[in-house]
């Protein structure tokens, strides 16, 4: 089984920061990246944009985030 990339708890509190801002998609994607780039992967800013879509779309969901960032994240 893969390692996780990222646990619960980091989802979950960049899940409650995307709430609280209530910031539009662009401020999502900056906080995605900034996420990402925390932890030392890489992300396209077209990348990231389209997964704070996706992510807003789905109400923030734990599982759509997860899989978002592990499609979108690149080892720098």
């Amino acid at each position: 089984m893969p390692e996780e990339k990222f646990s619960l708890l980091e989802l979950a509190e960049l899940r409650s920061e995307l709430l609280e801002c209530g910031m539009d998609s662009r401020g999502a994607a900056e906080l995605l990246q900034n996420f990402l780039a925390g932890r030392g992967y890489g992300v396209s800013p077209e990348a990231a944009q389209a997964a704070a879509f996706r992510v807003e779309g789905s109400g923030c969901s734990l599982e759509v985030m997860h899989r978002e960032l592990d499609r979108i994240a690149w080892v720098q």
